[in-house]
């Protein structure tokens, strides 16, 4: 199956390129430069300034990964299950696996606290490129730029935050042409309040994932709190459970991970030949540890559970998006669209003297990226998230000593109370199943860099890969979130004195780490940072600036219709029932992933089996939309962003409105489900009050 998706992926991104002309409904959006007159022009819509300010605050950014929505006036978010399934799991026992059975909170005293999760809304925004490239225009030297250009944006944020006690990030729009400063409400309590059954809301399982027809209720409802009171937000979406109907122009306000569009080719290059192999090999390989971890019971198979999810989910996605690089045909489209942009510079003497020597510095930083990845890849604590802690600790110490503009990317004053929040966090740690992935990660470092590379050397000390993770992770105590306060409170005196293998290693490791940050730093982003800035401005001087950004984890709004496509020599419906839900698990004899609950199978004859589940649109998605909210003309809550078809996967690199298609749960299923098969009445009433 993924040989077979990266095939189509690959067909689709070469009819698209051929073509050689934007999509009507491409793009994704920054709220300060909305594509308005385009949207007038094509839908006949007025966007106006009270319309995008009441859904960019309603909208919501999981600093873990995804989006979510403010969808009542007591605080209620909405989001999908595989956003907050990592929450789950954390929360999960072997007694309650919220996971597997779903949870339902009836009183406000019921909702559970989620253990480590930070929420975000856009508050404003910033234009402070002018400073920034003051600040870099008097180095001497790239590397001393790129130096100024780092202490100016912390110094920006850290006057931001002290100002308006908002969370305040600098972001880099249009390959480094311009920096935004971000300025966020944060909120850290927030409540699980409702998650189905995960086989409801991945109903299909990894062969449907990607794909479309879809009969997923891929969607969870949390609560923010604030001062231990649920936030009221003045902004909030209303629920229409009419839902979205056919040829809908529609909205979604979303935080969209990362995209490429705008690499050079030679960036496409280093993503094809060196990026995605490796990256697709460790994940492969990480998914077996897991799966013969899981093997070893079912406690065991319920704490890999949500690990196994997010790297399947990603092996999927990088074959796709892989796929969309490997012919050559299409690589050569993206080529000659280069050169008709150099070859634009080329001809004005004043564009060429500014930025006609930038491809050549991309390219050389790129030859210098080539060489240092795998050793950047594989040199460094891998496989077990909470591996790194001791480093983490051993880094955060040494770094406060240091004024705020020196520090490492990551300990900045202004990013100190986020990085504590997770340092901190009281989610459960799994012994056996870090000591499993850890032994794996270290062996394939082992494997790639070889027993005399200075990180192998420091870490294994002499032992086998297996040995080193059961000393590491069975000696430390660091699974204790008082024992790590306890250390950075102490400060470097603590750390130094340390006998926790996990602080060792960090001790043993942090210089190996500075190095390669420095030596990445000194060969790559001191040189392609400028570089990516001139071609960016340079594709303002030719093309003008009414254009979006790649992707940054930020807010963006995209717009498109409800549409079926042509799919596999017929049509996809522009949306499913719950009669194909039922269809679809009886056509494979109800067998696993294609199964119902119990609790959905007995509901079966109080649901409506004509109701809309799922529908698709062409909004223009990627990897972190998850959990975005679709809205009409009216700003009303019409459907959930879960995901995105097969033909989308080439979204990283290019969008073709025939046939990528956003993939959404309707608004009327979750409030269906919620008064036919779960007995939340009072919940549904919530979101969709009586009329």
């Amino acid at each position: 199956m993924m040989r077979t998706a990266s095939r189509l992926v690959a067909v689709v991104f070469l009819a698209l390129l051929a073509t050689g002309r934007p999509s009507a409904d491409e793009g994704m959006w920054t709220f300060d430069r909305p594509p308005i007159e385009a949207i007038q022009r094509r839908y006949g819509f007025s966007v106006t300034n009270e319309w995008l300010t009441h859904l960019r605050l309603a909208s919501v950014r999981f600093e873990d990964g995804g989006s979510g929505s403010f969808v009542s006036a007591d605080g209620l978010v909405l989001t999908n299950h595989h956003v907050a399934l990592g929450q789950l799991q954390k929360l999960s026992t072997p007694q309650r696996n919220y996971v597997a059975d779903g949870f339902y909170a009836r009183t406000r005293e019921d909702e559970i606290r989620a253990t480590d999760l930070e929420l975000n809304v856009l508050i404003s925004s910033e234009d402070v490129t002018a400073r920034i490239a003051s600040a870099a225009g008097r180095a001497t030297t790239a590397q001393g730029a790129l130096n100024a250009r780092k202490a100016e944006i912390a110094s920006i944020e850290k006057e931001s935050t002290e100002q308006t006690g908002l969370r305040s990030d600098v972001v880099t729009l249009y390959q480094g042409a311009q920096y935004w400063l971000y300025r966020y409400k944060k909120y850290t309590d927030v409540r699980i309040v409702f998650a189905p059954e995960q086989q409801m809301a991945f109903f299909g399982g990894d062969p449907d994932n990607f794909t479309f027809p879809r009969h997923d209720l891929d969607f969870a409802l949390v609560r923010v709190y604030d001062n231990g009171v649920s936030v009221r937000p003045e902004h909030f979406l209303k629920w229409n459970a009419k839902g979205a109907v056919e040829n809908e122009l529609v909205f979604v306000s979303g935080h969209p991970g990362s995209t490429d569009r705008t690499d050079t080719f030679v960036e496409l290059e280093t993503t094809r030949d060196v990026v995605y192999p490796i990256n697709i090999q460790v994940v492969k390989r990480r998914i077996e540890a897991l799966r013969q971890y899981s093997a070893r019971g079912a406690e065991q198979a319920r704490q890999a559970t949500g690990l196994i999810f997010s790297l399947e989910n990603a092996l999927k996605a990088y074959t796709g998006e892989y796929g969309g690089l490997l012919d050559p045909r299409a690589m050569e489209k993206k080529a000659s669209d280069e050169r008709a942009l150099r070859d634009a510079v080329g001809r004005n003497t004043e564009w060429q003297r500014a930025y006609g020597t930038a491809w050549d510095e991309v390219a050389r930083a790129e030859a210098a990226r080539r060489r240092l990845f795998k050793a950047q890849r594989f040199g460094q604590l891998r496989g077990s998230a909470f591996a790194s802690r001791g480093l983490l600790i051993v880094q955060y110490v040494a770094e406060l000593r240091k004024p705020d503009g020196q520090r490492l990317d990551g300990f900045h004053d202004a990013q100190l109370s986020s990085l504590l929040f997770s340092l901190l966090s009281p989610a459960p740690v799994y012994p056996a199943l870090e000591e499993a992935l850890l032994a794996d990660a270290l062996q394939e470092s082992l494997e790639e860099l070889g027993p005399n590379d200075p990180f192998v050397r420091a870490v294994l000390s002499g032992r086998s890969p297996k040995d080193a993770a059961a000393a590491l992770i069975g000696g430390t105590k660091l699974a204790d979130p008082a024992v790590r306060k306890q250390l950075i409170d102490g400060g470097e005196a603590a750390v130094r004195a340390s006998t926790d293998p996990l602080i060792v290693v960090g001790r043993a490791i942090d210089a190996l780490m500075r190095a390669n940050t420095a030596a990445l730093e000194r060969e790559v982003t001191s040189v392609a940072t400028p570089a990516r800035e001139k071609i960016g401005q340079a594709r303002f001087a030719v093309f003008g600036t009414t254009a979006y950004p790649d992707a940054t984890f930020t807010l963006r709004l995209s717009y498109g219709r409800v549409s079926g496509y042509p799919m596999n020599g017929t049509l996809a419906p522009y949306k499913t029932t719950f009669a194909g839900l039922f269809d679809r698990s009886a056509s494979f004899d109800g067998k696993p992933p294609f199964n119902l609950t119990p609790r959905f199978a007995e509901a079966r004859s109080r649901i409506d089996m004509t109701t809309p589940l799922d529908f698709v649109s062409t909004n223009d998605i990627i990897g972190g939309n998850s959990g975005s909210p679709v809205v009409n003309r009216a700003g009303e809550l019409v459907g959930l962003i879960f995901d995105g078809n097969i033909e989308s996967l080439v979204g990283r690199f290019v969008y073709d409105e025939g046939k990528n298609r956003s993939v959404a749960v309707h608004a009327g299923a979750i409030v269906h489900v919620l008064r036919t098969v779960y007995d939340a009445g009072a919940l549904a009433d919530e979101l969709d009050p009586p009329r």
